[in-house]
C-alpha cells in the first residue's frame, strides 16, 4: 500500500475510485481494451468489423465529420493511425470519464470476454464501477462516499472512531491484499466507539446503546432490532469476529462495503442525535 494511501492523505473517492481513474486502472484497461478487444478486429473482407466499429465511433461516439476518419475511399482503415488517436483520448483526454465512455461504446462490438476481462480489472483495481448487461454502472454511490466521508474525516471527541473506520477503508481498498473480514470487524468496532462517546459510558456496547435509544424515543422499535440483528451476524459463533475456520464462508467486496456505508450511516445517524 501506497504512503499516501496508508497515512490517509488519498480521499475516499479517490480510495474507491469514484469519479476518479488513477494510473494503475487506466493503463489495466487500455491493455485489456487492445488485447481483449482492438487488435481482434478484422481490417478487410465482407465482415470488416475494424471499418464498422471505426464509422460507428466517427459517428456515434466522437460525432466528427466522417471524412476526417482514418478509412481510404476503399474503406480500408488506417488501424495504427486509429490506435494512436484512441491512445490519446484515452490518457488525455480532458475528461475522468472519457476512457469508461471509450470502453462502454466499444462493449458493442465485442464478444463476452471483453466485458468479462474488463469486469476482473474494475474489481482488482478497486473502481466503483462495473460492466453491468454492457452498461457501466457505478456500484458506490454519492450518498454512500459523503456518508463515508462524514465519519473518516471527524477529529476531536470522534477521533478513534474516524480511526476504526479509516482502517476499514484501508482493508476494502487495499488493492495488493484486501481484507474484507478485517474491515468488517473495524467497521463494527467503529459502531462501539461511537457508542461510548454517545452514551459516555466506556463499557457501553451497542445493545445497551439501542436501550437507551429506544428509552429517549430516538429510534423506532423496528430500526433497533434491525441494528441489533446485524451487531448478532458480526458476533455470532461463525461470525466476522471470530478467527477464520475452515468452512467458514467468505467475505466479498460487496459484503465488507455494505458494512462500511452501513455503520458509517449509523455512526452519522447517533451523532445527529447527540445533545
Amino acid at each position: 500500500m501506497k504512503f499516501s494511501e496508508r497515512l490517509g492523505y488519498k480521499t475516499v473517492r479517490e480510495k474507491l475510485q469514484y469519479e476518479e481513474i488513477d494510473l494503475d486502472l487506466k493503463n489495466s484497461l487500455w491493455s485489456v481494451f487492445l488485447e481483449s478487444f482492438f487488435n481482434n478486429l478484422s481490417e478487410y473482407g465482407l465482415n470488416d468489423n475494424l471499418y464498422n466499429y471505426h464509422r460507428a465511433l466517427w459517428l456515434d461516439l466522437f460525432k466528427h465529420p466522417i471524412d476526417t476518419a482514418f478509412i481510404s475511399e476503399g474503406q480500408h482503415v488506417f488501424k495504427d493511425e486509429l490506435k494512436t488517436f484512441l491512445r490519446t483520448f484515452f490518457f488525455k483526454g480532458k475528461n475522468w470519464y472519457d476512457p469508461y465512455d471509450l470502453i462502454e461504446f466499444s462493449a458493442r462490438f465485442a464478444t463476452p470476454n471483453f466485458v468479462k476481462d474488463v469486469n476482473q480489472v474494475l474489481q482488482r483495481e478497486k473502481s466503483a464501477y462495473r460492466f453491468v448487461n454492457r452498461i457501466i454502472t457505478p456500484i458506490t454511490s454519492e450518498t454512500e462516499i459523503s456518508a463515508i466521508e462524514d465519519v473518516v474525516t471527524s477529529k476531536d471527541i470522534y477521533q478513534s472512531v474516524s480511526t476504526h473506520l479509516n482502517a476499514a477503508l484501508m482493508h476494502l481498498t487495499n488493492k495488493k491484499n484486501p481484507d474484507y473480514r478485517n474491515s468488517i470487524k473495524e467497521s463494527i468496532s467503529g459502531v462501539e466507539s461511537m457508542c461510548k462517546i454517545f452514551t459516555k459510558d466506556e463499557k457501553a456496547t451497542l445493545g445497551a446503546t439501542l436501550t437507551q435509544l429506544g428509552k429517549e424515543g430516538k429510534i423506532h422499535a423496528a430500526m433497533k432490532n434491525a441494528f441489533s440483528s446485524l451487531y448478532g451476524y458480526s458476533s455470532d459463533d461463525a461470525g466476522i469476529r471470530h478467527a477464520l475456520m475452515e468452512g467458514d464462508r467468505k467475505v466479498d467486496f460487496h459484503e465488507a462495503k455494505f458494512m462500511l456505508v452501513t455503520c458509517s450511516a449509523f455512526i452519522n445517524f447517533l451523532k445527529s442525535k447527540q445533545g
